[in-house]
């Protein structure tokens, strides 16, 4: 790989921050709504209104399941966040967020075909944001949660999960853990070792990183083989803190029993070292993690060093220390491990086959099939995952999630593997299609031209 300066990166990295301010305000937001439904003339309006629109109404109201045959409930998702950990800006408050839910809305809609919808929350208190999530489920067929801090992202994904008849997914767990894996399932084909043996240290135990190691021991790993670290070094059963982990932070201390049965105590150097596997969700580097600490590790090793806007170690940092495969967050450099590879069509596939839940299950079928995509084009070590530009990823992810919903009983729609696929890919094609058309037409204006 060509070296790049860190002056070049920065530039670039920096670049999007200088057009966004600009394109946003000539946009005036990034999303809207739609009609789907044909107006010939304003007689329509009393099919669509009143009077005509109260013989639905009945229906629904005699069985609500109605509501995914004769509303937008069966395509939509609500967005939700309270804006208190919004991308690596903190608690910017929930008008702060909203430019980041608008834009994971377009791409439910570009990638997966999915209408999604910002919803911004003043308020904080996480009984109330269950309250509401509760509440909310009529209007939508699925929840994402957004940029909730922890711990309390923890327990609303759990109880909304528990309580609601709808999908619920927090995309800073779920999603980065998925595309993780995946990437993982792929990197150890090339170097030809066995997830249930590999050593595995993951730097980083928020949101992101207590699910990449949930969802890691899901595909197989063992949790014997594993070491978590937070700020305060490797977690384990016998740490000074653990009443306060106990009380306070229970999916660390959850991973403290589930991992490191030998107490290995220390810090980020000690648990990298001798190990298979460094998977890094921490503090932005360059420099969170050191070549020297790199050189330590298993022949073969394998690194994602996942901070953005800059990894905790450079790529060529990385490989120059002996790791033989390398992976980021960034788009510019091989191997981007990204979510948005993930959520669409995940949520494709959950909202087709109208299921109640997104299970555990549903997650690691979505991160096989993902790594699957990439295996049948040909994996090597500057591959081992899809770009998110090959569109057919979101699809076949579809097609695995809804086929793993039917299987655990959490479908209420089921119908054939090849008819799911073609309409996900029909939802998914239409949906980019009407950008590129409105785009070609002026309907959606280019400033720059």
């Amino acid at each position: 790989m060509k070296k790049v300066t860190v002056e070049e990166l920065l530039a670039k990295a920096q670049q999007p921050s200088l057009d966004a301010p600009r394109l946003h305000k000539f946009y005036k937001g990034k999303m809207g709504t739609a009609l789907k439904c044909r107006i010939r003339d304003f007689n329509d309006f009393a099919i669509w209104y009143t009077p005509g629109v109260a013989a639905v109404c009945k229906e629904i109201a005699a069985d609500k399941q109605k509501a995914y045959e004769y509303t937008n409930k069966w395509n939509s998702v609500a967005v939700i966040s309270d804006g208190t950990r919004v991308l690596g800006l903190g608690d910017i408050g929930p008008e702060g967020g909203l430019p980041v839910m608008e834009g994971k809305g377009i791409l439910y809609k570009y990638l997966g075909g999915v209408d999604a919808f910002p919803i911004c929350l003043a308020e904080k208190d996480p009984d109330k944001i269950i309250e509401i999530g509760k509440a909310l489920q009529p209007s939508f067929g699925g929840y994402n949660l957004e940029d909730i801090s922890q711990p309390k992202c923890f327990r609303i994904l759990d109880e909304l999960r528990s309580a609601c008849e709808i999908p619920v997914w927090h995309d800073d767990q779920q999603g980065t853990a998925c595309v993780t894996v995946a990437g993982l399932i792929n990197a150890l084909k090339i170097v030809k070792k066995d997830i249930a043996e590999v050593k595995v240290a993951v730097i980083g135990a928020g949101a992101s990183g207590i699910n990449i190691a949930h969802q890691i021991m899901l595909a197989g790993a063992n949790g014997a083989n594993m070491l978590s670290v937070d700020s305060k070094g490797i977690l384990h059963r016998d740490r000074a803190d653990k009443d306060n982990l106990q009380k306070n932070f229970k999916e660390k201390w959850d991973m403290c029993l589930r991992t490191n049965p030998k107490c290995k105590a220390g810090g980020i150097p000690d648990a990298i070292k001798g190990a298979d596997v460094l998977i890094c969700v921490s503090t932005p580097g360059p420099g969170t993690i050191k070549p020297e600490w790199v050189a330590t590790m298993a022949k073969d090793a394998i690194v994602f060093a996942e901070a953005n806007p800059i990894p905790e170690i450079w790529p060529w940092e990385a490989k120059e220390a002996g790791a033989r495969i390398v992976a980021t967050g960034r788009s510019d450099f091989p191997n981007q491990v990204n979510n948005s590879l993930g959520f669409p069509g995940i949520f494709r596939g959950a909202l087709d086959v109208r299921a109640k839940t997104i299970t555990d299950g549903m997650c690691i079928a979505a991160a096989r099939e993902l790594a699957k995509v990439a295996e049948d084009k040909g994996i090597h070590e500057e591959y081992i995952i899809p770009n998110m530009d090959e569109w057919e990823v979101f699809p076949r992810e579809a097609v695995a999630v809804g086929t793993k919903a039917i299987e655990e009983g959490v479908a209420r729609f089921s119908f054939p593997a090849d008819v799911r696929f073609k309409m996900a890919e029909d939802i998914i094609r239409a949906s980019r299609e009407d950008v590129q058309k409105k785009m070609r037409e002026g309907v959606i204006i280019d400033p720059d031209k």
